[in-house]
């Protein structure tokens, strides 16, 4: 598989590497024939009882008769019965020390062997259990058998053991170092595909509304094809003028200004927890109560106050554009309208969208038709949500395709908390001159230089007027 990057380079993803697994078969294998090449050195030595020489097949057979048998019940790759397979081989030991009489080279060797492979295995909590059953096997044993201890070692035995034990040991620390390098590979492996798995997901987000994205990637939302309905607050803007500004301006210049209003629009409705539903032209569709929700009031209190501070932001822009040359003013018309409406994923399995439907949608969008440059229309039931709130204008009645009566429809004039002598916003625009003061945003050390700004400019139009006469 491959990616193409923003620079039309192709790269593979590399797959994820093998790590070996631990070689329980072998490694078993390799142990019991240490064990074999030990008995074999004492019986020829006279330090052994040259009857166990049975003990030299059966070492030899043991192992491959654990394999098969896991290997015929599928079990081979089971890590409990990797350790419980362990448990019988410090079962089997127990025994083998009583017969060879405690020899005390051997019988240290295998000791250490066992515990050796109990912690690579299974850690300590396995060499915790393996060594409490080679306890429990070591008394039963001694008990069955009786207890006798064998002379000091001979040398010839003592060296097979080091030598075959270290041989075990030396393999196993091979095997261990392989796989840790291979897990190191690993997890390198991974950082490095988590990192551009974030990096993906964070390009996909920019074509998902927030909200929606987050409740994908947390797993709070499954993609795909359901709705349900809710009660949201739906809302439509688009720009009065801009037809006729897309004659006047070439569509380089077009295309930035309309992406810098998409821009500002954007972060006033995620500011408010909007969740944004598509750009079509210069319209803008927002929703919200999903995919997560404040209460149906609080939604639409939202959603208005959205709307008045995306009015407010409009004249902000028209002031700036005009400043670059723009001529045709752009106004901003906006509709709102609160009620029942079918949301969620519509579409094909191989391609959805998350939108909304209903007849509150269209009458919406049918509001933000009928308003004036600058207007704010809500329906009635947005307007019995925020009236509290916020002061709003009888505008009578309309008539909307899909609604039995006529829908009451109101004007958006501004929060209450801002009309009259308290009011923290205020504008003024003519010729030659335009004023947007919002004191609620203005710092300590912004109103310094609005003063004098203000002072320098009361002062031109002062020595204006004196050179006039």
């Amino acid at each position: 598989m491959t990616i193409t990057n923003k620079n039309n380079r192709t790269s593979k993803v590399r797959k994820p590497v093998a790590i070996p697994p631990m070689p329980d078969y072998n490694a078993r294998v390799l142990g019991y024939l240490a064990a074999a090449s030990i008995i074999v050195s004492g019986i020829l030595a006279g330090h052994f009882n040259p009857d166990l020489i049975w003990l030299i097949p059966g070492t030899m057979l043991w192992p491959h008769l654990l394999y098969f048998t896991m290997r015929y019940f599928n079990k081979q790759r089971n890590p409990i019965i990797r350790n419980k397979i362990l448990l019988v081989d410090a079962a089997v030991l127990g025994p083998a020390i009583v017969l060879l009489d405690f020899s005390l080279i051997p019988t240290i060797f295998f000791i250490l062997m066992l515990n050796f492979s109990f912690i690579i295995v299974g850690g300590m909590k396995s060499w915790l259990y393996g060594n409490l059953a080679l306890f429990i096997s070591l008394i039963i044993s001694s008990l069955y058998f009786g207890v006798k201890f064998a002379p000091q070692t001979p040398f010839s035995v003592s060296l097979v053991s080091g030598v075959s034990i270290g041989i075990y040991i030396c393999i196993m620390a091979y095997y261990t170092h392989r796989q840790a390098k291979a897990l190191v590979h690993a997890k390198s492996q991974i950082q490095h595909q988590r990192e551009q798995s974030i990096t993906l997901s964070h390009k996909l987000a920019k074509y998902l509304s927030p909200q929606v994205w987050q409740s994908i990637f947390t797993g709070e939302r499954d993609v795909r094809l359901e709705t349900q309905r809710k009660k949201l607050a739906v809302f439509f803007s688009d720009i009065k003028g801009f037809t006729e500004l897309s004659e006047e301006m070439e569509p380089e210049s077009l295309t930035d200004l309309l992406n810098t209003y998409f821009n500002e629009m954007s972060q006033i409705a995620l500011k408010y927890g909007g969740t944004i539903d598509k750009f079509v032209g210069d319209s803008i569709m927002i929703f919200f109560g999903d995919p997560t929700s404040r209460g149906s009031k609080e939604d639409t209190l939202a959603c208005v106050a959205m709307g008045i501070d995306m009015r407010k932001r409009m004249k902000i822009l028209r002031q700036k554009w005009q400043s670059q040359g723009v001529r045709t003013p752009l106004e901003i018309r906006m509709g709102i309208s609160t009620g029942y409406c079918t949301v969620g994923n519509f579409g094909a399995e191989n391609r959805m969208d998350y939108t909304i439907i209903g007849k509150e949608v269209n009458l919406a969008s049918r509001l933000e038709s009928l308003a004036e440059p600058g207007e704010i229309l809500v329906s009635y039931e947005t307007f019995s949500q925020v009236k509290d709130t916020v002061m709003c204008r009888d505008k009578g009645e309309i008539t909307v395709k899909g609604f039995s009566r006529s829908v009451p429809i109101y004007e958006v004039v501004d929060f209450r908390r801002e009309m009259g002598a308290n009011q923290s916003f205020m504008e003024h625009e003519t010729t030659g001159f335009a004023m947007y003061l919002d004191t609620g945003k203005i710092g300590t050390e912004e109103k310094d230089q609005i003063v004098r700004a203000l002072v320098t400019a009361a002062q031109k139009l002062k020595d204006s007027d004196g050179e006039e006469e």
